[in-house]
């Protein structure tokens, strides 16, 4: 399938499904831009692509509407505008290393 992306040709990848045929498909990401419905077909690949490039951008009818954001990332973003989050990761990440960690018993009892 090929598409128009911001002036430029991108050719977004397709997998038919075939009757009784498995297969794995090999997505290939241009400028980290996604199609809305590659995404939607093969989500867990793309997930683990962000892994990989840190962002992907999602586009919907050839226009870029959002972007799929590695957790890393996010959390860095967030520290950049406010500094009260990052001093609460840190102080997370820090217990967690320490072993002070909760259950999840502890945390919501039985539900």
């Amino acid at each position: 399938m090929e598409n128009r992306l911001n002036g430029r040709d991108v050719i977004i990848p397709s997998c038919p499904p075939l009757d009784n045929v498995h297969f794995k498909c090999t997505i290939e990401f241009d400028m980290n831009v996604v199609s809305s419905t590659t995404l939607r077909n093969n989500l867990a690949d793309t997930l683990e692509e962000v892994k990989k490039r840190d962002y992907l951008l999602v586009a919907k009818k050839g226009k870029i509407t959002s972007a799929i954001v590695d957790i890393d990332l996010f959390e860095d973003l967030l520290a950049l505008s406010n500094k009260k989050y990052l001093a609460s990761i840190k102080k997370a990440r820090e217990e967690y290393k320490k072993g002070q960690i909760f259950t999840h018993e502890q945390i919501f009892g039985e539900i």
